[in-house]
């Protein structure tokens, strides 16, 4: 046989190609299966997780938990969706931890002072003075002093089944609105006042008839005369419930709600049943929202507050020192009365007292007075 007669033909050759890529896929397929391995992936269903927040959809604090929400979502790839709907829209607002313990909804996003009327214990999360800490040092002591694994134990003793996530430092929030400025501490006595948690303690200690309406409620309240007065939150929220079309004077500063921060709420079985790389996207959402929302509230709130007091003819006030020396002496008589009735109230008291007393006194002797710095530049010179 020649050479030329013994190569095979294209034709040939054809052929023993498919052969060979035929033979290699049906090896590569039964070691496949041989291994328990499935030839072709299955598509894995995204996990679906409908919340709701304590928040009007107009409002900026139902902005905050779409935010997070969203964070979410990018996160994990479209393997995690987490869908907010705003409140009223399933519960009631203060229905919020009920439904989501009882799985009518797989999560929320509100504040922990809401639960006043489970345990007085849990307003302790934003009411108050907190030993003189600001909200992003509350949620440090939360996080690395001790106060998860206390609100945590009151809500297993309440028999709530869910998982609670903190975050979002809240900055001050107003003494509140008024038909007229507050000169006094006899001005309060009498005033039906809105507000939650434990200020309704405080602000029932300066005299006032308390009623803790929801947020949304508020305004109505308001206009109708059913309150003389109240507080809610902060410049964009104030400003967008309507506020400034029911009263035209604010006083700013104040100990009521001086370290408030939001609560992310998880039902626990639901929580439960997602896998590790879920549970850390919610995680580290939960932070980069926590400095996200920091920096928008900055942002939103400043431009709301000049907003209001030059288009809307507010006018803003400090609250006097003598006042705010009243709702640290009544705190003084709250924080006994509720100690002496409730043994976990005394506990995380403890709790955070010891962290504020080293956490505070080190922010205290190292922060510069940026009061200072704004004088310096914007107040007006004399002479």
């Amino acid at each position: 046989m020649s050479k030329k007669d013994s190569k095979p033909s294209a034709q040939n050759e054809g052929k023993l190609s498919r052969r060979k890529f035929l033979g290699a896929a049906a090896a590569t397929a039964t070691g496949a299966a041989a291994l328990g391995f499935p030839a072709i992936a299955k598509a894995v269903a995204p996990v679906s997780l409908r919340f709701q927040s304590t928040w009007p959809a107009k409002d900026i604090f139902h902005e905050y938990a779409v935010d997070f929400a969203g964070k979410v979502n990018a996160m994990s790839g479209k393997e995690l969706r987490i869908e907010v709907l705003p409140a009223g829209a399933v519960v009631k607002a203060f229905d919020l931890l009920d439904a989501v313990s009882k799985g009518t909804l797989d999560g929320g996003h509100g504040v922990v002072a809401y639960w006043y009327g489970k345990n007085s214990a849990v307003a302790l999360w934003g009411s108050g003075p907190a030993f003189g800490m600001d909200p992003n040092m509350l949620l440090a002591w939360h996080y690395y002093g001790g106060g998860k694994e206390l609100l945590d134990e009151i809500y297993r003793d309440l028999n709530l089944d869910v998982v609670s996530m903190l975050y979002g430092p809240m900055p001050t929030q107003p003494f509140g609105w008024f038909k007229k400025p507050v000169s006094n501490a006899e001005q309060m006595k009498g005033l039906k006042f809105r507000t939650v948690g434990l200020a309704v303690d405080i602000y029932k200690d300066l005299g006032c008839a308390v009623n803790p309406l929801p947020g949304g409620e508020i305004v109505p309240a308001l206009d109708r005369g059913l309150l003389d007065a109240a507080e809610f939150n902060n410049a964009s929220s104030d400003n967008l419930l309507g506020f400034p079309d029911v009263a035209k004077v604010c006083m700013l500063q104040s100990f009521h709600q001086p370290s408030e921060q939001f609560e992310v709420l998880f039902n626990k079985k639901k929580y439960d049943s997602l896998n590790a790389e879920h549970k850390a996207i919610i995680k580290h959402a939960l932070e980069a929202a926590s400095a996200d929302m920091s920096w928008k509230a900055i942002d939103r709130y400043s431009k709301d507050y000049i907003d209001m007091s030059t288009r809307k003819g507010v006018k803003f006030y400090k609250t006097l020192d003598a006042i705010l020396r009243k709702q640290l002496a009544a705190w003084d008589k709250i924080m006994a009365t509720k100690s002496a009735e409730n043994p976990s109230f005394k506990k995380v008291l403890d709790s955070m007292r010891t962290f504020a007393a080293r956490a505070a006194r080190w922010q205290n002797d190292t922060n510069v007075d940026y009061k200072m710095a704004y004088n310096h530049f914007f107040a007006k010179k004399k002479g």
